[in-house]
């Protein structure tokens, strides 16, 4: 099905809040931003950056603003969508269509476009590993005992290195440990990590 024909589907569907959801809609595309369907939601971009959803629930509907953290919210109408856990998304929550302030909720809109395209986001941050990696008996002794594999094994991510220290440590036999040590030298020298072959 095709994204046009899943935000159709969306919108037609009997649904108690079938109009009121519309209603935002036509706002929505009121403004510059561009239909398309993520998540199981219509979704509104700008320059393929997301900037809001509509959604509809049993009890309620509303507006995610992808990055609604950064909008002012002076009349206090947004919330967090899941608290400790969500960072950027804010949820602007409507119990029935009466709730909708055309102006205000445009003045939202509007806001939200001006913040991406002036790229006020909350960028991922990637988490780092800090902590060392516990190396099994059998490879502390082969990085110890070859001293080209224990200096390449250095050098290495501390994350390629976890990869490496339970691959070793997940072998429940002797013999497999041994195998899979023989079958990992090489890959260390080459400064490779154990599933840079799927990357």
């Amino acid at each position: 099905m095709k994204k046009s024909d899943k935000v159709a589907k969306y919108y037609e569907e009997d649904h108690q809040f079938k109009d009121a959801i519309s209603k935002l809609r036509d706002l929505a595309l009121k403004s510059e931003l561009e239909e398309t369907f993520k998540w199981s939601f219509p979704t509104y971009t700008i320059n393929n950056k997301n900037v809001l959803s509509i959604c509809k629930f049993k009890n309620h509907f509303g507006i995610w603003f992808f990055n609604g953290v950064f909008l002012k919210d002076e009349k206090g109408r947004l919330e967090n969508v899941q608290e400790g856990k969500t960072k950027a998304m804010r949820h602007w929550k409507f119990s029935s269509i009466e709730e909708i302030d055309k102006k205000i909720v445009m003045a939202y809109i509007n806001e939200a476009i001006e913040n991406q395209k002036k790229g006020i986001e909350l960028k991922p941050v990637k988490k780092r590993e800090t902590s060392p990696p516990q190396i099994p008996e059998l490879l502390a002794e082969a990085l110890s005992n070859n001293k080209a594999i224990g200096a390449a094994f250095k050098k290495i991510s501390t994350y390629k290195q976890k990869e490496y220290a339970e691959y070793i440590s997940s072998a429940k036999r002797e013999t497999t440990k041994l195998s899979r040590l023989d079958k990992i030298s090489p890959m260390i020298l080459a400064g490779k990590g154990l599933n840079d072959a799927y990357k």
